[in-house]
């Protein structure tokens, strides 16, 4: 596959946080019932693409992680792609760049978020114009998170990923914010299976002290449990200068910190890479809403 050119079309495939996640109930599709605070960080993988005259959908992967996936058919950016020409009816086809720099299977919606952008990409690149709701529409057909994705702003979800509700939570944008990730890549299947199936009440969060003191990830215990080291990562974090809050995202492995100043993330960070060589770690800050 040809290399892409200077010009081709770009998006980003920012980073999904948890900031609170509350499983409540299965349903009776087998689903669970959700409720969580989504934010999303200023990074995250990019993706850019090429219109193609003969209807051929080509993926090719570089950056940090890209050896953790395959370019097939089984890629959610390529499932993104089949079902978006499917929707479009659209004869042309699309060579697309995946650079991925997030960790796979961590917890941050990298693959949804990457679905997520792709369809937004050949939104434009396919001069489809579809809205929103159209995306979240089909995004839902490829994974729970994606429709949240398309938007990527702060926001409420319920259900299995398709009750969305932007939400305005003051003090959030901007927050610095850093994601730390263990190396260990976790099942969502099998955390989800771990869970104790106690509804511990809704999520209900109007200002950052609500998600501080009201939040919680009720996948974390068990995530734990198969993965212990997540209990030393938030113990990491939780003991650095400045953190206002320490929680697991999503399914795991990754964790996040909320700092109340950028001097004090950067100093956990450089503290953290120098203690855990070994683990991914992200300084970034929640995107605006």
């Amino acid at each position: 596959m040809p290399l892409l050119d200077a010009d081709a079309l770009a998006e980003r495939a920012y980073a999904k946080v948890n900031l609170a996640l509350h499983v409540r109930e299965r349903r009776a599709d087998g689903y669970h019932e959700l409720e969580s605070l989504f934010v999303f960080a200023r990074n995250g993988d990019l993706l850019t693409g090429e219109t193609t005259e003969d209807g051929s959908i080509s993926l090719m992967l570089d950056g940090p992680f890209a050896d953790a996936l395959e370019a097939g058919e089984g890629n959610l950016v390529m499932k993104a792609a089949r079902l978006m020409q499917e929707r479009l009816g659209e004869k042309r086809g699309a060579a697309i760049r995946l650079t991925k720099t997030l960790p796979v299977a961590s917890g941050i919606g990298g693959g949804s978020a990457d679905a997520a952008a792709a369809l937004r990409l050949l939104n434009r690149l396919w001069g489809a114009q579809l809205p929103s709701a159209e995306l979240e529409r089909i995004g839902l057909l490829l994974g729970s998170d994606v429709p949240a994705c398309i938007s990527s702003v702060t926001q409420m979800v319920r259900g299995r990923g398709e009750v969305l509700e932007q939400r305005e939570v003051q003090g959030l944008t901007g927050m610095p914010m850093l994601l730390v990730n263990p190396g260990v890549a976790l099942s969502t299947a099998q955390v989800f299976k771990g869970w104790d199936q106690q509804d511990r009440g809704p999520l209900d969060v109007g200002t950052l002290e609500d998600v501080i003191v009201r939040g919680r990830n009720d996948l974390e215990p068990p995530a734990i449990q198969v993965a212990p080291i997540i209990a030393e990562v938030l113990a990491q974090l939780h003991g650095q200068a400045g953190v206002q809050l320490t929680r697991m995202s999503g399914s795991g492995a990754t964790c996040f910190a909320l700092f109340d100043q950028s001097e004090s993330r950067s100093a956990a960070a450089k503290a953290l890479v120098a203690q855990r060589p070994g683990w991914w770690i992200m300084e970034t800050e929640i995107g605006g809403a």
